[in-house]
């Protein structure tokens, strides 16, 4: 009787992770958290960069398109085009940022993610401690969080502490959703941001 041949073991192959690319505006706070949020997330893929003129958001959207159209022939980027390409742009207030809606048209022509906050990305790390509803200029968001006193946060050093926000994240989101859906029935003067679609996102590639 003839043995059959032995059964291999395949060896599993994990897909490959998606790769990010995030530009921010030219202030220390986003820039600490989003690499406070890529040390948690390890072994994911996540480029980081300050770009463009601050308070000028087609300046960022314009370099974060000529990076990801570099990507592919640079050896900073490992000679690799980038999955998902975001900026991180703030509304302000009480006046808007100039060419605020040009600049997402140029994002959106380009293939480039828009993570948006009304008025300030300050905002966005209220909320993983508190409710956030009354309508604020950008200074008075900033102030908020600096008296807040829960993260560090510091207006003149632009100070964050990431390591205080690591567990509100589930919260921050679904106060953030709250806003959105205030923000939809016509509250025009409600704060609101989408930069927890974007955590969510790398949070969920990271799993996957």
């Amino acid at each position: 009787m003839k043995r059959g041949k032995p059964l291999k073991r395949t060896k599993g192959v994990r897909p490959e992770q998606r790769r990010f690319l995030i530009y921010c505006e030219g202030e220390r706070t986003e820039d600490q958290y989003f690499k406070g949020l890529r040390s948690d997330l390890r072994t994911l893929p996540v480029s980081i960069c300050l770009g463009g003129e601050h308070g000028e958001p087609q300046s960022l959207v314009r370099a974060a398109i000529e990076h990801k159209e570099r990507a592919p022939r640079s050896p900073q980027d490992r000679h690799t085009a980038y999955d998902e390409v975001w900026c991180v742009i703030d509304v302000e207030a009480p006046i808007p940022h100039d060419g605020l809606d040009k600049a997402l048209e140029l994002a959106r022509r380009h293939g480039v993610e828009v993570a948006l906050t009304n008025p300030c990305f300050e905002l966005w790390i209220m909320l993983h401690f508190v409710d956030v509803t009354r309508y604020s200029t950008s200074g008075d968001a900033q102030r908020a969080l600096e008296k807040l006193g829960a993260c560090g946060y510091s207006m003149s050093r632009k100070h964050l502490a990431y390591d205080s926000l690591r567990d509100g994240f589930g919260q921050a989101k679904e106060r953030a959703e709250v806003l959105r859906r205030r923000t939809a029935k016509g509250h025009r003067q409600n704060p609101w941001t989408d930069v927890d679609r974007l955590v969510d996102m790398l949070k969920a590639a990271r799993r996957g």
